[in-house]
């Protein structure tokens, strides 16, 4: 008999991995179930809808042959980190080389698991903490019947809020982007899930801006009726940022003024803003700009009683577009080298989607100015995940694919501070909610600042010898940020700074 083009194997025979099996059944054009994997030895040798029960996986690389087009589905949302790293090892002896795994239990709403779920097995599963387990539909409450706008909704941490805000109950859910292709593949990945029975029947509703226009976000959130925002747009390559130190401050400082503005002009019930490690003792014009956006928002806490304003600050997220693992992974496929900056660099870092569900879930027990801060665990060497990713993909490190030292680049640090000394982080009584002392600040500088920023931003006939002049920029931003200036002070000390360049204008 013809082996069928198509076999799949379901690794765990709980309710996920049936109610895949099921969907399978249905949907006979992705593939025939042959088997469901499980190390239970009450269901091994039994049969699940006449679909037998194999293993302990431990044992089968020598009884399980399967080809090149064979699919395993990891359908065990409850497995850790660790347990997962040992099935996928077990898959590989076996000689799976299409691997698929569902989401974590979090994101599996009242125990139902769709087969549209399951992705790619990545590094992201079997590297780091296992992600803890926060109930969506119970911390998403607050949003039930509400209008919400995320801004930024085409990348990476505003696309996963989406997903997960599926699940909330709003009425309506606003994308709110920059860029038509991003926007317009996390709507049609919305419309495909919700066709496939994940979530809730919530409105989408996608909507091109740019967060610089003062007078369109204003039209946008009245119009939308909007009862909360999290602000996740940004712009956040550091290296970039530093070559166009203007537009980052146009786009993140002016661009959250505009819509904290907005917000309040327009009663909207709660703003979350997306931060960053980077805000903590700034040392790159990026870090200067979330500074300054976190500034913004709590003089909007304090001086307004209709919205409540806060912030929730994280560090690295594995995964994000642009960041450290798909350049890893682009390197390891173009056979290396894998590029360090430096053997004592290290990050703190946390999968999108778990620091998605603590940011839905802070921004609803969240009180008007106060500051959040996610808990990140330990911190990881870079060399030591650039080794585990290499390892992930197959190959060894230095003997397969060699690891470069290329020295940090403008505006990094070895280590990233979390918090400052005196915003002294206490547990709230949710699990890695973490909720910071805020600092005195001299809101009437921070005024100051923001209309300096305004004269290099926006020309002024008056003022065109500061229109888009990044060398008063970050002369100005170092007079006014301590941290900022003795990083550049460092750098310019040991030569490692690069100079900009002011003999040419071009508007950055």
């Amino acid at each position: 008999m013809e082996k069928s083009k198509n076999q799949v194997y379901i690794i765990g025979a709980g309710f996920a991995g049936q109610m895949i099996s099921k969907e399978l059944v249905q949907k006979a054009v992705f593939g025939k179930v042959i088997a469901f994997l499980d190390d239970d030895k009450n269901l091994i040798g039994t049969k699940i809808d006449d679909i037998p029960v194999l293993g302990p996986l431990a044992s089968l690389s020598k009884a399980l042959r399967v080809s090149a087009s064979d699919t395993a589905i990891i359908a065990i949302p409850s497995a850790s980190v660790e347990t997962i790293k040992i099935i996928y090892n077990h898959l590989k002896e076996i000689g799976f080389e299409k691997i698929k795994i569902l989401p974590s239990v979090n994101q599996i709403i009242e125990d139902k698991a769709h087969l549209i779920q399951a992705r790619d097995i990545n590094p992201l599963d079997i590297l780091g903490r296992t992600p803890i387990t926060i109930s969506l539909k119970e911390s998403l409450q607050y949003l039930k019947g509400k209008r919400v706008l995320i801004t930024g909704a085409g990348g990476s941490i505003g696309s996963e809020l989406a997903r997960q805000l599926l699940s909330g109950g709003a009425e309506r859910l606003y994308l709110f982007g920059h860029g038509e292709n991003s926007i317009v593949n996390i709507y049609r990945e919305l419309h495909i899930l919700q066709n496939e029975g994940v979530g809730e029947k919530a409105s989408v509703v996608p909507i091109i801006g740019d967060l610089k226009d003062r007078k369109y976000i204003d039209y946008i959130i009245e119009h939308t009726h909007a009862d909360v925002i999290f602000h996740t747009a940004a712009f956040k390559h550091v290296p970039m940022m530093e070559e166009n130190p203007v537009a980052v401050m146009e786009n993140n400082v002016l661009g959250t003024k505009n819509i904290i503005d907005a917000c309040i002009k327009n009663s909207v019930e709660r703003f979350v803003l997306i931060s960053t490690d980077k805000a903590v003792e700034p040392v790159s014009i990026y870090g200067a700009s979330k500074y300054l956006c976190e500034k913004l928002t709590l003089q909007a806490a304090e001086k307004n009683s209709n919205t409540a304003f806060m912030f929730v600050r994280f560090a690295n997220v594995l995964g994000s577009r642009g960041s450290i693992l798909p350049i890893f992974m682009e390197q390891i496929k173009n056979g290396g080298p894998v590029t360090v900056t430096d053997p004592q660099m290290e990050r703190y870092f946390m999968t999108i989607p778990e620091a998605c569900s603590l940011v839905l879930q802070a921004g609803g027990v969240g009180k008007n100015g106060n500051s959040y801060l996610l808990d990140m665990g330990e911190s990881v060497k870079i060399i030591d995940l650039a080794k585990q990713i290499i390892k992930f993909s197959g190959f060894e490190p230095e003997k397969d694919i060699k690891i470069e030292y290329v020295g940090a680049r403008r505006g990094e640090r070895l280590t990233e501070p979390l918090w400052l000394k005196e915003e002294n982080p206490v547990q709230t009584e949710y699990k890695k909610i973490l909720k910071l002392t805020n600092k005195n600040f001299d809101y009437n500088e921070l005024n100051e600042i923001i209309n300096f920023i305004k004269d290099i931003c926006i020309y002024n006939e008056d003022k065109q010898d500061l229109y888009r002049n990044k060398e008063v920029l970050i002369k100005y931003l170092r007079s006014k940020i301590p941290s900022l200036d003795n990083f550049y002070c460092e750098e310019e000390k040991n030569g490692s700074r690069i100079e900009i360049n002011t003999s040419v204008k071009v508007n950055l």
